[in-house]
């Protein structure tokens, strides 16, 4: 792509370490300039493709396809990358215009009819071509995108889709914003010892450092960050306190002022089932789940309502659990949802005789990044070397090669671990380069993938080790099994490398990682006191893994309300008022006053700006597949078993999308699982209760 003197080359030619972007060497005005260049190169690259007078070949038209838009690609990567986890006004600005004209350009593309055509041609005689099965999915992917881009519509209904998907992009954008903006915009300040009841010291000195940020020197902030959040719930003995934060974390995206998104959920619902029936489909559900492992609604409601009963059973006996401990204080009120946290954890110090507070001095989050490089090598035989002084996108990201046992470079891993005001909230996996072995117009063969995490954990003060609760451990081995799935990535063509699979499959890597934290032998080596060094105690360990199912009436109430919720939006015509669909299927589902969803619609990105519309139910559906698959290794006695982790490898981290995600699971396990393991590992049902009935 050629250099203006408004364009900075270096957003496309990445020279740093082993190929890494120059991160210091761009700036925010780079971008605007950086767009409008690398959207017409790759115009003019479709329309060569397109009017290419040559017979179509998969050579001519897919794969010159799939290497494409390298420049727009890069550009893109390092712009979004910067959006979700480093932004500020000016590139929120910029991404308010560019989602529209980037929605506007691949429109362009899928409607393009003399490139639909030579695909189409293709399609037709794909069993002639004598394709691999690779090919054919590559093929398939490329075929059935240009037809829900509308490519089979006439020229009216065309434009008419294009501009609903222009839209959409521009809602979605401001969805995620107005809910970052509250979260940026809210904070309860403390400074009385009265107000710190119960506040144990790692989460005085995480609520010191997010008032240092925000300019109150020697106050406490109580900010919606969940790394701060969920503790301050779990452990303030103020109710009201608890009461005023949960109020606001729940507010988020609904509260009369300029960052409401109830207005954003209803546009986006009319606009998602217009998009639906112009392409033939009932709902929105059904498209988006067309090319999914569930493939249907009903499928989906179907385990979702299985799940949820025996959840609603089980919450209904940790409320009364913790209604008989708040009487036994002498106290009168009724379980609340700012209650549920702070309860449950001193029936949880009772029950398995240990709290949070005690275990998280074990939880490192040094020691817990070097145990998922650990498990990473005991099962597919990688290594992570940090290094140190390479530029990133922000000081606190850190830069790690990651090699394989000869010692060869497989891939380069981006760590950006702590919570900042510029950081959307939650934990992701991104990309800036994804592994693929095609030739490319700038000489190379192939290239190296390029992966990130990003957690919000909160920032300890100066010198003090950050130290993070279970469920950040598990977050952090969650993520990083997304990240494996890309590094590990070996196909030809981009399009299904790594990550590149169906929504309903791409959380059983990460998923299933997160097992690995709590086997016995990772904990022992990597649970370390972090002033003593002391391994955290046999007594203690047992206890953890003897509370793993604590608690998950409520865990799972929070999410299968969350899904049901999205599903219904998605399968229901004319929704006028999005919040009362909402209370209609909670109080169908009856849902228990005491708990809310994990995710209330106003805030609701996974559905109304993450990608998951309609697919939210993915993350229960992969379970089902994560518990199955662990129940593999633990069948040979043995969690690192080498026979096991090459199939797991071969068949699941390294295929990406270039098999049908169904065969891949059974090249791994022999079979397709049951809801059963899930439900024993979540503590919802035994293996004899299930054998013994119809679930």
């Amino acid at each position: 792509m050629p250099s203006t003197p408004e364009f900075n080359p270096e957003l496309v030619n990445w020279n740093g370490l082993h190929g890494l972007p120059r991160f210091d060497a761009l700036n925010d005005g780079d971008f605007a300039p950086a767009f409008d260049t690398a959207l017409a190169s790759h115009e003019r690259e479709i329309d060569e493709i397109a009017g290419n007078p040559a017979e179509p070949t998969f050579e001519n038209t897919v794969v010159a396809l799939e290497t494409a838009g390298d420049a727009l690609a890069r550009v893109s990567a390092l712009f979004w990358g910067r959006a979700g986890a480093h932004t500020n006004d000016t590139i929120q600005a910029l991404e308010r215009e560019i989602s529209p004209k980037m929605s506007r350009h691949y429109s362009k593309i899928g409607m393009n009819a003399a490139l639909f055509a030579r695909i189409d041609a293709l399609w037709a005689k794909r069993e002639s071509l004598g394709l691999t099965l690779e090919q054919t999915r590559v093929l398939e992917r490329h075929w059935k995108g240009f037809v829900k881009s509308g490519a089979k519509l006439p020229k009216a209904e065309q434009e008419k889709l294009a501009g609903i998907n222009e839209k959409l992009a521009g809602l979605g954008t401001q969805f995620g914003q107005n809910v970052l903006a509250d979260e940026k915009g809210w904070a309860l300040n403390l400074s009385d010892e009265a107000d710190l009841v119960g506040v144990p010291d790692f989460l005085r000195d995480a609520m010191a450092a997010a008032a240092r940020e925000r300019g109150e020197d020697g106050k406490f902030a109580v900010t919606l960050s969940r790394s701060i959040i969920e503790p301050f719930l779990t452990f303030s003995e103020r109710r009201d306190l608890r009461e005023q934060a949960f109020q606001a974390w729940v507010a988020r995206g609904a509260n009369d002022g300029p960052s409401d998104n109830r207005g954003i959920i209803r546009e986006t619902l009319g606009l998602r089932d217009e998009v639906a029936k112009l392409l033939g489909y009932g709902n929105f559900a059904e498209m988006k789940l067309d090319n999914t492992m569930a493939k249907t609604p009903d499928t989906v409601n179907h385990l979702l309502k299985e799940v949820w009963v025996k959840a609603v059973r089980r919450a209904g006996e940790e409320e009364g659990d913790i209604a008989k401990l708040i009487a036994e204080e002498g106290k009168n009120h009724e379980v609340m949802p700012w209650d549920w946290r702070h309860y449950a954890e001193k029936i949880r110090a009772q029950k398995f005789n240990f709290s949070e507070a005690e275990l998280k001095p074990y939880l490192q989050l040094e020691k817990i990044i070097d145990a998922c490089f650990d498990v990473a090598g005991r099962l597919f035989g990688i290594h992570a070397i940090e290094k140190k002084g390479v530029p990133a996108y922000h000081p606190d990201v850190r830069v790690f090669e990651i090699r394989d046992q000869e010692n060869r470079l497989v891939a380069m891993f981006l760590g950006d671990y702590f919570a900042r005001s510029s950081k959307r909230s939650g934990a992701w996996m991104s990309s800036f380069q994804s592994q693929h072995k095609l030739p490319l117009k700038n000489g190379h063969t192939g290239e190296l993938p390029i992966i990130y995490n990003v957690c919000n954990f909160a920032k300890p003060a100066d010198g003090k080790p950050a130290l993070l609760s279970l469920d950040d451990a598990r977050t952090l081995f969650h993520e990083f099994g997304h990240a494996l799935h890309g590094m590990l990535s070996n196909v030809t063509y981009p399009s299904v490398s790594g990550t590149g699979v169906s929504r309903d499959f791409v959380e059983l890597p990460s998923q299933l990682y997160e097992h690995w934290l709590t086997v016995p032998a990772i904990l022992k080596q990597y649970a370390v006191h972090f002033e003593t060094g002391a391994p955290m105690p046999q007594e203690l360990l047992d206890k953890v893994l003897a509370a793993r199912t604590f608690n998950s009436g409520f865990n799972t109430v929070e999410f299968t309300s969350s899904a049901l919720v999205d599903m219904a939006f998605h399968t229901r015509d004319k929704i006028e008022d999005p919040m009362a669909v909402q209370a209609e299927v909670l109080a169908e589902l009856g849902m228990p006053k005491a708990i809310v969803m994990r995710h209330a619609s106003p805030h609701f990105q996974h559905i109304f700006s993450g990608g998951y519309s309609a697919g939210y139910y993915s993350y229960m559906w992969s379970e089902v597949l994560d518990a199955d698959a662990f129940q593999a290794f633990e069948e040979t006695g043995d969690a690192f078993n080498g026979q096991m982790a090459a199939k797991l490898k071969d068949n699941i981290y390294s295929v990406g999308g270039s098999i049908d995600p169904e065969d891949a699971y059974k090249a791994f396990r022999g079979k397709l699982p049951s809801p059963d393991a899930m439900l024993v590992k979540k503590g919802l049902a035994t293996f004899e209760e299930l054998s013994g009935s119809d679930a």
